[in-house]
């Protein structure tokens, strides 16, 4: 079941990348210095990638946790 391990550790590590990609584009934003309007539509549009990507990293590490039960 070691392929459990590796196929957990890489969506984790994926879920990890969306997720410094969100915090990073709502900086981005922020120091732009946006409208209230503006910045709510950033926020908007990222909270759902940001869900995704935590969703990702969350079954990675049930993936990794399967399989070291498993071993």
């Amino acid at each position: 079941m070691e392929y459990l391990i590796w196929a957990g550790g890489g969506l984790s590590i994926l879920g990890m990348v969306g997720l410094v990609w969100c915090v990073w584009t709502v900086v981005r934003a922020k120091r732009k210095g946006l409208t209230d309007d503006e910045l709510r539509d950033v926020l908007q549009s990222v909270l759902p990638k940001n869900l995704g990507a935590l969703l990702l990293s969350v079954l990675g590490l049930m993936l990794v946790m399967v399989g070291l039960f498993l071993r």
